[in-house]
């Protein structure tokens, strides 16, 4: 009797120290969605105050472009080799390199506190100076950084939390909590580990929570009511989907050719980093002078602007916007592609009604963004997902996830995988030559 009392003992002392752990790891994940939540508002509110400052210093003398923002981004990126290393770029390459370490100590240095907080500064002394960059891919570095310092207190599915902070990151920025979902499995892990899935979920919903209670409840570009009548104004799918597939391709291949050190262009990079951003600043300053000012900054109002038809935009828009947003990725300094090329894609109506006359620019400008983003990402899901989610527009979803499709396959046309999965090889190191 003794001995099946003291086995039981044992057993149920087990179970409770198992029951204890799961349940340390499930509010550690809720805590970190919070802690993400948090961060998506506080970049948010300092990326417009930001761009604020920038368009007020352009009202009272038009050409300090000309100097600020070439020493912003020669600033920006010397600061980020130097003082915050690898948090270049959008981060969501060094978050996808994070997930295919195995190593705490090889995750680190991509999703570090510190490289959050160096993404947080630099991403805002870039959009004070009239970078051509977004804010919601760096929430992304910013969520896994927070969510990979949160799991040092349980190393269990340690990637879970990467992976956790990352999709939170996406459904704080934008609001979309089932685009987070949908960008942690189809972009990030390109697979989803079932006993996971209920902590990630529980994650974004405490990143959502938190957004929602700060800022309240919105559709990030507003709710739209943008409908496309069956009939010819569908062959405008056709036509934006392969403009955009190919355009946000040719986008890939551009920034791809400038981070590879073994090419022409690398070598130069990284041969004289700080001057190759001063002149990607001077191409953006001159972008923005050559056309209208709204070139600058991450270009969130002319898009909504677009898909409201809310007022005319220059047909010059898109193309320039795409040339800044070039240079702006290429140069190393700090910055997401994710809104520009939501505006880019939205720049694409204005040039399509001039064929499609009757055919609604608010339709034309969400078939435009779905287009161009999955292009650049060749994840087709979370494009139509993300932008049928942030306009609420539910009409809209089949013509936008033909136009997903057919640009995906336009894009691996061109280039056979999308632009993050290619820069996370420069990341990866050996893993990354072994895996090819």
């Amino acid at each position: 009797m003794n001995l099946n009392a003291n086995r039981y003992a044992t057993h149920m002392a087990v179970r409770s120290r198992i029951a204890v752990k799961r349940w340390r790891r499930r509010a550690l994940f809720v805590a970190g969605g919070l802690a993400v939540g948090a961060a998506a508002v506080l970049m948010a509110v300092l990326a417009d105050g930001a761009q604020r400052l920038f368009f007020d210093l352009l009202k009272h003398w038009r050409y300090a472009a000309l100097i600020v923002t070439p020493a912003g981004f020669a600033l920006a990126a010397y600061a980020a080799q130097t003082v915050f290393p690898n948090s270049q770029g959008s981060g969501i390459p060094q978050v996808i390199a994070a997930l295919h370490l195995e190593e705490p100590e090889a995750r680190a240095p991509l999703v570090s506190l510190r490289v959050g907080l160096g993404k947080i500064a630099l991403l805002t002394l870039g959009l004070l100076c009239g970078a051509s960059s977004g804010r919601e891919g760096p929430t992304v570095q910013v969520g896994a950084s927070l969510m990979f310092a949160i799991g040092r207190f349980s190393p269990y599915r340690q990637a879970g939390f990467v992976l956790a902070g990352a999709a939170a990151g996406v459904a704080a920025a934008f609001n979309t909590p089932l685009a987070g979902i949908v960008f942690g499995i189809e972009e990030l892990s390109r697979s989803f580990e079932a006993k996971a899935s209920g902590l990630i979920v529980g994650a974004i919903i405490a990143a959502g929570l938190t957004s929602l209670a700060l800022v309240g409840d919105y559709s990030y570009f507003g709710s739209t009511s943008a409908t496309l009548p069956l009939g010819r104004e569908w062959a405008a799918i056709v036509a934006l989907a392969v403009v955009g597939g190919l355009g946000g391709a040719l986008f890939s291949k551009i920034v791809v050719a400038f981070g590879n050190s073994a090419s022409r262009a690398g070598r130069f990079v990284r041969a004289n980093p700080i001057l190759f951003a001063a002149l990607c600043g001077l191409g953006v300053a001159m972008c923005g002078l050559g056309g209208d000012i709204s070139v600058f900054g991450t270009g969130y109002e002319q898009a909504r602007s677009i898909v409201h038809g809310e007022q005319s935009v220059d047909l010059w828009f898109g193309p320039l916007k795409f040339v800044a947003s070039v240079l702006s990725a290429v140069s190393g300094i700090p910055g997401g592609i994710f809104s520009p090329s939501l505006s880019i894609g939205a720049g694409l109506a204005p040039v399509a009604a001039l064929v499609f006359h009757t055919a609604p620019i608010g339709a034309l400008a969400l078939i435009g963004m779905v287009a161009y983003l999955t292009g650049v990402l060749q994840a087709p899901i979370t494009a139509f997902v993300i932008v049928s989610e942030m306009t609420n527009d539910h009409a809209m979803v089949i013509p936008l996830m033909m136009a997903a499709l057919i640009a995906n396959a336009a894009s691996k046309s061109v280039s056979r995988q999308g632009l993050y999965h290619l820069l996370a090889r420069n990341f990866m190191g050996g893993h990354a030559s072994a895996e090819r």
